[in-house]
């Protein structure tokens, strides 16, 4: 249950911002060669990332850092994955995101050059398109991936709809399912880009926590707690699912809390709750 729920982006060719957005708390910080790097600068940007990471692995200092390349089918794909073979065996990349992850067969290629620098590495793979939603089943049971995140701005702009929750809802769905099947951690849900409003956030959070994510994308270190805080049970929930393991302590399943009948489903889910809260 002790899975991550917030993924910070730092842009890669932001060096000077890479020990800060590290320690902003993020379960998980994700250093980007994709979208917030320019193409002129996505070479600085990968010998930027290598340096930190060199420093990191000489220091002994470990870190829980993603990298996220470009996708298959740009043109600074090759050299992502030229970058990542060059990198020495060992370096605390503790994987790669995937974006547009479309291609099972792909996401085994980049896998394997993975495994090469950390034989645990793993992939995170964003579905960005109407591609990814359909192969969702098939990717989530790729080689080496070991959650799905969802890009919704990129699969509002493949699909040509509206960036609302009623036009999402089915490919959220979909993640959520396919994740369960695959008996992979519930899916990442994609960015929420009001940086200034705090209610839009937790209620963004809210909204994916009710479908079943348990984690989100963040795009600036004050979501980070927001983020946290949304998917965390709160103190009612907690002590309602305190309630359902003592009255069933005994073995017995036929008692009542808050005047309710207890069965198994009701006994995991209190379960599930006091993991996520952090107190079973």
């Amino acid at each position: 249950m002790n899975i991550a729920t917030t993924y910070l982006f730092v842009p890669g060719n932001r060096h000077e911002r890479f020990d800060k957005a590290v320690a902003a708390g993020a379960d998980v910080t994700i250093f980007d060669l994709e979208d917030a790097v320019h193409p002129d600068d996505k070479d600085a940007a990968r010998v930027a990332i290598a340096s930190w990471l060199a420093a990191r692995q000489l220091s002994g200092q470990a870190a829980n850092v993603l990298v996220r390349i470009n996708d298959a089918a740009s043109p600074y794909f090759s050299a992502d994955l030229e970058w990542l073979a060059n990198l020495p065996a060992g370096t605390p990349l503790a994987g790669l995101m995937v974006p547009k992850a479309e291609q099972p067969a792909s996401l085994g290629g980049i896998a394997e050059a993975l495994r090469r620098v950390n034989p645990n590495g793993a992939l995170l793979a964003i579905i960005e398109s109407a591609i990814g939603v359909q192969q969702a089943d098939a990717i989530a049971t790729a080689p080496g991936v070991a959650r799905l995140a969802f890009g919704s701005i990129d699969y509002a702009v493949d699909l040509g709809c509206e960036h609302t929750r009623d036009a999402l809802a089915y490919a959220r769905s979909r993640l959520v399912l396919a994740s369960r099947v695959a008996r992979l951690p519930p899916p990442v849900d994609g960015v929420t880009t009001a940086l200034a409003e705090e209610t839009v956030l937790a209620d963004d959070v809210a909204y994916a926590r009710e479908l079943g994510f348990a984690g989100k994308l963040c795009i600036h270190p004050s979501q980070v707690a927001g983020v946290q805080a949304g998917f965390r049970p709160t103190a009612q929930q907690a002590d309602w699912a305190r309630r359902v393991i003592e009255a069933t302590s005994s073995g017995s399943h036929a008692v009542q809390v808050d005047g309710k009948m207890v069965d198994r489903p009701v006994i995991e889910q209190a379960k599930r709750i006091l993991a996520l809260s952090g107190n079973y």
